[in-house]
């Protein structure tokens, strides 16, 4: 009986866990999807602007589809700043950061199929898929010192920022419009820098595609962010007081009682012909 019972809490714990793998892996998918996307099929139409609200509205809503099951990290240095700073557990941090390459692996794949159907057709390797470079391939020719500067105190600001809206006595129902409109903002500083990154999934995607001088600079776009993760992990156990720690996933889901309320108010589903 003992043994029975231990299969089955066993059982659904690792039906939780392929939920939230499967929640970061759609979570990334549509980040990349939206994000590089724009930035490769309509860039030379909205701009810079347009491309950094992609990335933002992307990632916004993501937090209010996927946030409540996996806490919308989506971003490998995110989970990695959630990691130190105590708000997920050490388990799941692998599952997470594999379910978010592939899902920007797949992703980019998706956006070169669309560019490929152009009439005049994409080549990854010539016209970049929107990867992240520095030097000749930053959009501004910014140097290596200043795109890896760039990216750790982004990273830092993105993940300072879900620390924050994720805490226990942040607004309840907020953390989303926060951590969009800051990812926004930060592409508006970094896309002339090294097209953004600030995440080495988003990063990945595309450089697999691309190979060569994409694939060669890829390290700084994997170091830089999971430094500017950790320092947001650090200043924040410095700066917070000691109260009850939220996992994301918990902050970023409804109040009991407004989700009692809404249940309350359900309608029997009809019967259909």
């Amino acid at each position: 009986m003992a043994s029975d019972r231990a299969r089955t809490v066993s059982s659904a714990g690792n039906s939780e866990a392929l939920r939230k793998y499967l929640a970061e892996f759609i979570g990334t998918f549509v980040l990349v999807v939206g994000g590089v996307g724009a930035a490769v099929i309509a860039g030379d139409r909205i701009g810079f602007l347009g491309i950094a609200f992609a990335f933002g509205l992307s990632l916004l809503a993501m937090v209010y589809t996927v946030g409540p099951i996996s806490g919308c990290h989506i971003n490998p240095a995110v989970t990695l700043g959630l990691l130190l700073a105590g708000k997920m557990e050490r388990r799941h941090a692998p599952g997470y950061i594999l379910a978010q390459c592939a899902g920007a692996l797949l992703a980019s794949g998706v956006v070169l199929l669309w560019a490929q159907g152009a009439p005049e057709g994409y080549s990854a390797a010539a016209q970049g898929l929107g990867a992240n470079g520095f030097g000749a391939h930053s959009p501004g020719q910014y140097g290596a010192g200043a795109a890896f500067l760039a990216e750790i105190i982004l990273t830092f600001l993105l993940v300072l920022t879900v620390l924050g809206a994720t805490d226990s006595r942040a607004p309840v129902g907020f953390a989303g419009l926060a951590i969009g409109l800051v990812l926004t903002l930060i592409h508006l500083v970094g896309i002339p820098l090294t097209n953004t990154s600030v995440n080495p999934a988003r990063s990945l995607g595309p450089a697999v595609f691309v190979g060569g001088w994409a694939l060669e600079q890829l390290w700084l776009f994997i170091v830089a962010p999971l430094l500017g993760g950790g320092l947001a992990a650090a200043v924040y156990r410095t700066v917070r007081s000691p109260v009850e720690t939220l996992t994301a996933a918990q902050a970023e889901r409804s109040l009991e009682s407004e989700r009692a309320e809404r249940l309350a108010h359900r309608r029997p589903t009809e019967t259909l012909p």
